[in-house]
């Protein structure tokens, strides 16, 4: 069964150790399927830019334990190999619970864990460390250990007798160097579309081979065996392929997840990819747009120069559907201001001006307000949230004075985080839904319903 890599806490080099396996593996010419505990995107782009098989997360909360399984017995079933990335400490999951950590989708999958943790300044109290997670919950196997930041021989030696009587095997150690540090930003770490500067995939491989058991650690890599499971169904939807589906995807807007794409190709819906960045126009036979999160405060400047987009995207509004999530709704608002108090035309679809606040991040409780595109009214789903941005001016501030494309607009959901009150949120109307809120259509089959039949309308061109 693969393993689970998990650590005690966030930036103890989880993605780094899974992407040393996957550079080493790459090199011998063996395929690795990665996955990823969480919505993280950024972490999965990593894992998924060597050369190996798209990087999957695998999230209970937003997914649900069925969807987390079949996911992950479908595509790990396709390769001899496969890992799996844990998210923050090993136990951290929704709020101050377990519930959809990392130790929660290691005893779902039965699947060991191979530990990191970072050794600096530290001999004796790694045995504490270790012996209290290992006992924390007797559910849990931790098979393996690796200690990050070893930088001597001395050190080595020392962590090495004091854990000589423990039952469990020290599979590396990594000393310190800039070459396989991997840079960060105010989300998590830089995106490889972002940073302009690709794994160096030999090096991370010569790196592994040196300092970890690669041979040992090979049999934690192991692919699980055949089991059954329940392939997913999207067969009851009824699709009209003249109604292509055009997708902002590019180096602003790159939030999304791959099984997307992949559950409208698989129930028939074309795709067309639509730059921003490029300053293109949205094609003419698009019917519906999806525009995913992103980085556009650090491209406003761009944007509010790719006057081409600007004027499609206001004119696609007058007849087409239009999603977006997080980012993608930051350029449906009239300005963006960047950091340095500057403002940057967008769209101005919709009634706000976004501007740098405090992190706002975490799962979401949703509770349906009407019948929506998306949510219907009292349906509850789950999303999650992650930005630094927030919106000025609101619907209720703004009854007077609103375009006649905004008269109609108001929030579609209202939602909570654990330990919050429920707030409204976003705006829709007939041809529009738009939020902070990041949803996996997929794994949620009446939310998906409900997406698809939005995507099949036909506006009249004067409405």
């Amino acid at each position: 069964m693969p393993c689970v890599i998990s650590s005690p806490s966030t930036d103890s080099g989880k993605t780094t150790l899974s992407l040393l396996l996957s550079c080493w593996a790459f090199s011998k010419g063996i395929k690795i399927q990665t996955f990823k505990v969480g919505p993280d995107y950024l972490d999965q782009q990593q894992l998924s830019s060597i050369g190996q098989p798209i990087c999957r997360n695998l999230d209970i909360f937003l997914s649900g334990e069925e969807w987390v399984q079949e996911s992950f017995f479908k595509h790990s079933l396709k390769y001899e190999f496969s890992l799996i990335e844990g998210a923050m400490g090993l136990f951290d999951g929704l709020g101050s619970t377990t519930y959809s950590s990392t130790a929660n989708i290691s005893k779902l999958l039965n699947a060991p864990i191979i530990f990191i943790v970072n050794a600096r300044g530290q001999v004796a109290s790694l045995l504490a460390t270790i012996r209290g997670f290992r006992d924390f919950d007797s559910e849990l196997s931790i098979a393996g250990i690796i200690f990050n930041n070893v930088n001597s021989d001395r050190h080595k030696k020392l962590i090495k007798e004091v854990f000589k009587n423990e039952d469990i095997e020290i599979l590396g150690f990594l000393p310190s160097d800039s070459k396989i540090t991997l840079k960060k930003a105010n989300l998590g770490l830089i995106s490889p579309m972002d940073s302009g500067k690709e794994i160096d995939v030999e090096y991370f491989a010569n790196f592994a081979e040196r300092n970890l058991d690669v041979f040992s650690l090979i049999k934690f890599l192991k692919s699980p065996q055949k089991k059954m499971f329940n392939s997913f169904n999207f067969k009851d939807f009824k699709i009209d392929k003249s109604k292509p589906i055009a997708i902002a995807e590019d180096k602003i807007f790159h939030f999304q997840y791959p099984e997307t794409k992949e559950f409208l190709s698989e129930i028939g819906i074309p795709l067309i990819s639509w730059s921003i960045y490029d300053d293109e126009e949205i094609p003419n036979e698009a019917s519906s747009l999806i525009i995913p999160g992103g980085f556009p405060e650090k491209y406003a400047d761009h944007i509010s120069n790719s006057i081409k987009s600007l004027n499609s995207l206001r004119k696609f509004r007058k007849n087409g559907f239009i999603y977006a999530e997080c980012g993608g709704m930051m350029i449906l608002g009239d300005f963006i201001k960047d950091e340095n108090g500057n403002n940057h035309k967008m769209s101005g679809i919709l009634p706000f001006r976004s501007k740098k606040s405090k992190l706002s991040v975490g799962y979401r409780y949703i509770e349906g307000l009407k019948d929506t595109q998306i949510i219907k009214q009292n349906q509850l789903i789950r999303g999650h949230e992650f930005h630094y941005w927030e919106i000025e001016n609101n619907l209720s501030e703004l009854d007077s004075g609103k375009a006649d494309h905004q008269k109609n607009l108001s929030s579609p959901w209202k939602i909570k985080s654990w330990e919050t009150e429920y707030k409204n949120e976003g705006f829709f109307d007939e041809k529009l839904h738009a939020s902070w809120i990041h949803l996996h259509l997929p794994s949620s089959p009446e939310v998906a319903k409900n997406f698809i039949e939005a995507t099949q309308i036909t506006f009249s061109k004067n409405s």
